[in-house]
């Protein structure tokens, strides 16, 4: 073995001058390809942990919770119940959130229209948003706590007031009286405090870092804890908590227990909001995986091209030694030293490809993670994955290493002779356009395509094949994956918008507008709900209360049926997986606890009839959760006793209404037409509210189809599926031009006999635009039904993983495209090899026969 390994090493430095272009091709060919590729596997897994990453670096709340007049929406929080949920089992520290009345004025020294309804002031004494739940400035800076003259805002707050950061604002302080008073909202009701502040940044909080269309309609203003103080000397009931902030003592695992005994410490007739910070972060997650699958599948396709070509620069580095090895064999070298002859290069190009690649990862590791996560992520710059590196390394090494060995190995003279001696069978398509008469430069191109030929001019016909059938039919997935992306963000039904607009007010809709809707010609039909937090099976998820028994107008059915009737539950793919049920089980609905009546559903056994994908409809996510794709229930209203509906009764007629209502137009009727029908019952409505005491500044807003985070996100997608399609089409284009080069390197014996036997330069060059066509033609035809199977089934299986309505589609054009692309670009690929097939020097080639 010395001997062998002395050999081999004499012959390295020997023939490194001949050899090192080759050697420098693998390395850099390795290193580029390879370092791409784990790349982007590393930035995938670093764009899919993005949220936890970011999350965790925020000091996050397990739970946030608040307690509320069903009736008014006014806080019922207080010192008391902030000590008793301090208290509670399983509770470790709790931070208070205040929500003093002030906003925006404008120029007349009213209140900003936008920032009455849409926009919440928040802040905090006890370090809430600083210390717990850490704001992120993503533009600006955060605001000074001492300061009562500096304020942050969300960007949707910025942009409902319409003002930028620098922007010095006119605050006004207002207190519950002054709010309750009619003139509020007009010049007439003056706030007991003025200050003029500015706007330092725009930040995010933490659970918001992807907003649906939900979160968006809502904003938030932050004052400092010296403002706070500083109203609080002028009304201490602007101190009052608005939403707690909960850590448990083993993060989300007692959620549901610490829950349970909120809902028990609340005070009697309060309504309440629970919000789990692991349902925002399933969602987050759930909404940045198709970038993170994008990037990894092409990290995946980027590796196996580096395989692949990389073990096609290792065959042809070999075999450019073959003559030497067999000259070394006949000087009485053994079969181990010939076969070695080379080999030590290119191990060591293998090698130093490898750690390329490393180094090229480790260099792209700053263009991730990918996504909304980004502005925010803790930790940018240069990442090491130390997985995918180590991982991507060892493939490298060793599966080129090994390739090179197998390669030395068959190449040995005494193995080649071997190989020679067998008998390999024709095509029988070869024989089939032999008999139907094609062109004899035809025949002969199809016997390149489809036969690997014997001995020294053999060809791996096969794995060429089999690699052009992979990426037509990776290509054509793609383009499937592509379309059904672009179907599901472009029909709201998929996503659970099952309908045409939804009338969203502030309060409830008005009787009012409930004849306008029955009166209407354009509306087809409509339906109300409320939305609650119920408890089911102990779980807290949001709940659509119908406001009936046969609702007409309902979230898409996946599974099952609809409400049919009493005692009966629709829940989305996600709350069924959480409740470990399926259509057909039964479980316990409940809301409150007994001291809470009448404002109290005692647990009711009720029997789930269906699974639907629910629309994004409710508050922003920063208060409360609410439905959205996978998560959410449905159910009748014969689940609330008589109590509860008197209880939750308005003397007053124009504030009992359903919370909202959705709205299905008629076909035929233009969006344009039936939102102006819309409109001007809004515009009823906010006339009855206008004129009514009780209503001041009440409004109904005409909504059309929000959009829940995972299409908000994946919207941002754009053109990343084309990327990926077009990069797998120029991989597949070079493949296919490389396989032709190597073809006509390794036949050259066989073309010169051609062109010995009377073949003229043209019909050479047509040799190999046959072959070229037959290859891509045994891709499409192969390839294309392979490809439409294949995207519509990861479609399908994509769908119901973020609980959308399947529904496949194939782009018809785009694969007839590709299929005459494959044929068109395969032969314009076949150019260069075809001139250098024609150009073959026959009596050289032949000199040695």
């Amino acid at each position: 073995m010395n001997q062998v390994l002395r050999v081999a090493w004499y012959r390295f430095r020997a023939t490194f001058g001949r050899r090192w272009g080759g050697y420098l091709a693998i390395v850099v060919l390795v290193g580029l390809v390879g370092g791409l590729a784990m790349g982007a596997i590393a930035g995938a897994r670093r764009t899919q942990s993005s949220y936890p990453t970011f999350l965790g670096s925020t000091n996050p709340s397990d739970l946030t919770v608040a307690a509320f007049s069903p009736n008014s929406n006014r806080s019922f929080g207080s010192t008391g119940l902030t000590t008793r949920i301090a208290h509670l089992p399983g509770v470790q520290r709790v931070r208070v959130l205040a929500g003093p009345e002030i906003v925006a004025l404008g120029s007349d020294g009213a209140p900003v229209v936008g920032a009455i309804n849409d926009v919440t002031t928040v802040g905090s004494v006890d370090g809430e948003l600083a210390v717990q739940d850490r704001l992120t400035a993503v533009k600006g800076r955060l605001a000074d706590p001492g300061r009562t003259d500096e304020v942050t805002m969300t960007a949707s707050a910025a942009e409902l007031i319409g003002v930028h950061v620098g922007q010095v604002i006119p605050l006004g302080f207002y207190t519950s009286a002054q709010t309750e008073q009619a003139g509020f909202g007009t010049p007439e009701v003056m706030p007991r405090l003025r200050v003029r502040a500015r706007l330092v940044g725009i930040v995010v909080f933490d659970n918001q870092v992807v907003q649906d269309d939900i979160d968006r309609a809502y904003g938030f203003m932050v004052v400092t804890p010296a403002l706070i103080r500083r109203v609080v000397g002028l009304s201490p009931a602007a101190a009052a908590p608005v939403e707690y902030g909960l850590q448990l003592d083993r993060g989300s695992g007692v959620a549901r227990t610490v829950e349970q005994e909120f809902i028990r410490t609340l005070p009697p007739g309060a309504a309440y909001e629970i919000h789990a910070t692991s349902v925002v972060a399933a969602q987050v997650e759930l909404a940045v995986k198709p970038e993170s699958v994008a990037l990894g599948a092409f990290g995946v396709i980027a590796g196996l091209v580096a395989l692949v070509l990389g073990i096609q620069a290792i065959s042809r580095q070999l075999r450019w030694g073959d003559e030497e090895r067999r000259v070394l064999r006949a000087l009485g070298a053994g079969p181990v030293a010939a076969a070695g002859d080379g080999l030590i290069g290119v191990l060591v190009a293998v090698l130093l490809g490898s750690a390329l690649a490393v180094a090229v990862a480790v260099g792209l590791s700053p263009l991730s993670p990918l996504g909304p996560v980004r502005p925010v992520y803790p930790h940018p710059g240069i990442a090491f994955d130390w997985t995918v590196l180590g991982v991507g390394f060892a493939l490298l090494v060793v599966g080129l290493g090994s390739a090179a060995a197998a390669f030395s190995y068959r190449g040995a003279p005494h193995r080649v002779s071997r190989i020679g001696s067998g008998r390999t069978r024709g095509s029988s398509i070869t024989r089939g356009a032999e008999a139907a008469g094609v062109p004899v430069a035809g025949v002969v191109g199809v016997r390149f395509a489809l036969e690997p030929g014997r001995g020294r001019t053999a060809v791996p016909v096969r794995s060429a094949l089999l690699g052009t059938v992979l990426a037509v039919a990776l290509l054509v997935a793609t383009l499937g994956f592509s379309s059904g992306l672009h179907t599901l963000v472009s029909t709201p039904s998929l996503y659970g918008w099952n309908w045409n607009y939804m009338l969203n007010p502030s309060d409830d809709v008005p009787p009012q507008a409930i004849k306008l809707l029955n009166a209407d010609p354009d509306v087809a039909a409509w339906s109300g709900a409320q939305l609650a937090n119920s408890q089911i099976d102990g779980e807290t998820v949001p709940t659509l209360v119908s406001a009936s028994t046969h609702p007409v107008v309902t979230p898409p059915v996946l599974a099952g049926h609809g409400l049919d009737g009493e005692d009966q539950i629709v829940l989305g793919p996600a709350t069924l997986a959480v409740l470990h049920k399926r259509v057909g089980d039964t479980v316990i609905v409940s809301y409150g606890a007994p001291d809470d009546a009448p404002v109290y559903i005692p647990p009711t056994r009720v029997r789930i009839v269906g699974s639907a994908t629910f629309p994004a409809v409710g508050f922003s996510s920063f208060i409360a959760d609410h439905t959205s794709m996978g998560t959410g229930a449905l159910v009748t209203p014969g689940i609330v006793p008589q109590a509860f509906h008197r209880a939750l009764l308005s003397p007053d007629p124009n504030l009992n209404g359903p919370e909202m209502v959705f709205v299905r137009l008629r076909p035929g009727v233009g969006a344009t037409a039936g939102r102006a029908n819309l409109q001007h019952v809004a515009d009823v409505s906010d006339k009855v509210f206008a004129g009514d005491p009780n209503a001041a500044g009440n409004s109904v807003t005409v909504l059309g189809a929000q959009q829940p985070v995972q299409i908000v996100n994946y919207r941002s997608i754009g053109a990343t599926p084309v990327v990926l399609a077009g990069g797998l089409a120029a991989g597949a284009i070079v493949a296919l031009a490389l396989t032709l080069v190597a073809s006509v390197r390794h036949r050259r014996r066989d073309l010169a006999l051609l062109k010995a036997l009377g073949f003229t330069p043209r019909q050479l060059t047509a040799v190999v635009a046959w072959q070229a066509t037959v290859t891509a033609a045994v891709g499409v035809i192969v390839g294309i039904p392979v490809g439409i199977i294949l995207g519509r089934q990861l479609w399908t299986l994509f769908a119901r993983n973020i609980d959308a309505v399947p529904d496949p589609s194939v782009p018809v054009v785009s694969v007839i495209l590709v299929g005459i692309g494959a044929l068109v670009f395969a032969n314009l690929v076949a150019a260069l090899p075809g001139r250098i097939a024609a150009r073959t020097p026959t009596a050289f080639v032949l000199r040695a026969e």
